[in-house]
């Protein structure tokens, strides 16, 4: 049993992911979207792609060809550090949603699916990622002079 169980825990371990996907404005109506992810081994080949729906945004992969509304709006790329980034221009009022896709060779798809709503899109900076990315650690920090009992006056 203890064989099985460590066999699980380390398929699951090392099974590809998508771990975090972060998002802001550039500006009023351009979109930026970060989507972290870990690999499951040393794979030559990764390809990213955004979603939505069934409409394929834009993707790494030469084999897939973009949605004909989106081949000036939206742009994915790759950047060192696994993380693949979606720039889209445009972005409409309301929510839209927006799915980030990893595919390693010989490996299954995976994805992670954020709703976007523009009136609420902080934009780019270093604060913004660090409110969407680490809010726990943000509200430790900002508690901590209160925990401590820290006196100003």
């Amino acid at each position: 049993m203890f064989l099985l169980t460590t066999f699980f825990l380390f398929g699951f371990a090392s099974a590809q992911r998508v771990i975090q996907l972060t998002y802001c404005s550039i500006d009023e109506h351009n979109l930026r979207m970060d989507c972290k992810y870990a690999l499951s081994g040393e794979s030559p080949e990764v390809f990213c792609k955004y979603t939505q729906g069934e409409r394929l945004l834009d993707t790494t992969d030469p084999d897939e060809e973009q949605h004909a509304p989106f081949k000036n709006r939206a742009r994915a790329r790759i950047f060192p550090g696994n993380n693949c980034r979606l720039l889209f221009k445009n972005l409409p009022n309301g929510k839209s949603n927006f799915t980030c896709n990893i595919k390693q060779t010989n490996s299954a798809t995976v994805s992670k699916t954020s709703v976007v709503e523009k009136k609420l899109l902080l934009p780019c900076s270093a604060w913004s990622v660090l409110l969407q990315s680490c809010s726990g650690l943000l509200l430790t920090l900002m508690t901590l002079p209160m925990l401590l009992e820290i006196h100003w006056l």
